[in-house]
């Protein structure tokens, strides 16, 4: 075992499992004989579905397009063909496979970037809000949403204003169209991004790392768009309806900083501090031709990173294929975690100016406990599965699913992962170590 190894994962005598984060120092233990816990309970209470409701239950569903504020584009049909702007009367015209808007109630708002860097929406903004205004339905749907927004904040501006800000954001939402399975008669038989087909969910990725690309050619005082996903409440969802996340900030925020610290000392960080020990500690969970999937070590919860094994690195720098690929490891993750499984995905790819190299990796997080007293004094954190015995559960449950089909063809499991599956390319082109 090397240096880096023991001190980034060992196992005590007694069982218990010590971990630090390579990339943020954050120090884990597993405790033995609490890795053996339910990962979540069912549900106490679920409700048998009146016919039709599975379209309404929350302001995501199909029924409710209007809830929502304008959108900026849906995949429609099995090829998953893009509209742009549909106006608000003709929302009902076709049925969104997923639909990209602003979020309503935005983390970082437009008046904050008004504000405090004097942006002004351009033309096509003005002119798609002068549209909309002049539709009796799109103008009834803006002054409801702007009443909402109104009594939220305490504040009233003008509809045109308000229009502007509502369309002219840089916090997306994108949703899938079911909230629950096709043909659900209970209103817990939700679906998650692993109930999507592999298709569906590459449609998906796809769909987000476009709408990273318009948001950043949007937004040009904005450093990073943070891009993630909340699944079920505990993990910090609002609604039970499978959604994705896009904001624009005007920083890095910490974690990225201390990285792009870190790479400038070594380009090749990735592959050293975390690829090179999964492989050295057993801990290689799945790959593709492009992607590699492993057991996280030193995260809060147990957690998966999905590596983008590409040279390029911010994800609209991929190819399709490229996009494909991670999106396939993505899935299949999701799809070993299952539908009632809090779970946080987070998208990590380098900041546009940032000056060093680095790869776009997906990490999900079961998050299947909470931090308490312990945490907050002692800041070591307890996290119930080790990564060994993460990757040990999700080889065998992905061995299952693709025997059942359910996975994407293609993806290489546990021990069939070979070296060159486990080596990333973001760095090309800088001096190898």
């Amino acid at each position: 075992m090397s240096e880096g190894a023991q001190s980034a994962i060992v196992r005590m005598p007694d069982g218990t499992v010590k971990q630090v984060g390579p990339l943020t120092g954050t120090r884990v233990w597993t405790v033995p004989g609490r890795a053996h816990r339910p990962l979540a309970a069912p549900r106490d209470d679920p409700r048998r579905l009146s016919p039709g409701e599975e379209r309404r239950l929350c302001a995501f569903c199909t029924d409710r397009y209007l809830e929502t504020t304008p959108e900026k584009a849906r995949l429609v049909g099995p090829e998953f063909h893009e509209l742009r702007r549909v106006p608000a009367d003709e929302v009902e015209d076709t049925v969104a496979e997923f639909r990209r808007f602003g979020n309503l109630f935005e983390i970082v708002s437009a008046e904050y970037w008004r504000e405090n860097h004097g942006f002004r929406q351009p033309a096509a903004i003005i002119e798609w809000a002068q549209d909309y205004l002049s539709n009796p339905v799109g103008r009834a749907h803006l002054e409801k949403l702007a009443a909402i927004r109104a009594a939220a904040s305490g504040t009233v501006s003008s509809l045109e204003e308000a229009t502007l800000d509502l369309l002219g954001g840089s916090h997306d939402v994108i949703v899938a169209r079911r909230h629950v399975a096709d043909g659900a008669e209970r209103d817990d038989e939700l679906v998650s991004s692993g109930a999507l087909s592999p298709d569906e969910h590459a449609a998906y990725v796809a769909f987000t790392v476009a709408a990273l690309a318009d948001i950043q050619a949007a937004q040009p005082h904005a450093a990073y768009v943070s891009v993630f996903k909340n699944w079920l409440r505990p993990a910090g969802a609002s609604f039970e309806h499978l959604h994705k996340q896009l904001v624009a900030i005007d920083e890095h925020g910490p974690q990225t900083d201390r990285e792009l610290r870190m790479l400038a000392a070594d380009h090749l960080l990735y592959q050293h501090r975390i690829i090179d020990l999964s492989v050295e500690q057993g801990l290689v969970v799945a790959a593709n031709d492009g992607a590699v999937a492993v057991a996280g070590v030193g995260h809060r919860y147990p957690a998966f990173e999905v590596f983008s094994t590409a040279p390029a690195n911010l994800p609209q720098d991929h190819s399709p294929a490229q996009v494909r690929a991670v999106s396939d490891l993505v899935h299949a993750l999701h799809a070993v975690t299952g539908v009632h499984v809090p779970t946080n995905e987070e998208w990590h790819y380098r900041p546009p100016q940032a000056p060093w190299p680095m790869p776009w990796r997906v990490v999900l997080k079961w998050r299947i406990s909470n931090p308490a007293g312990f945490e907050g004094g002692t800041k070591v954190y307890v996290n119930t599965i080790d990564p060994w015995e993460l990757r040990r559960r999700a080889v065998a449950g992905l061995t299952e699913l693709r025997s059942r089909g359910a996975i994407a063809p293609g993806i290489r499991l546990g021990d069939d992962v070979s070296a060159d599956d486990a080596r990333l390319r973001y760095a090309e082109g800088i001096d190898r170590e």
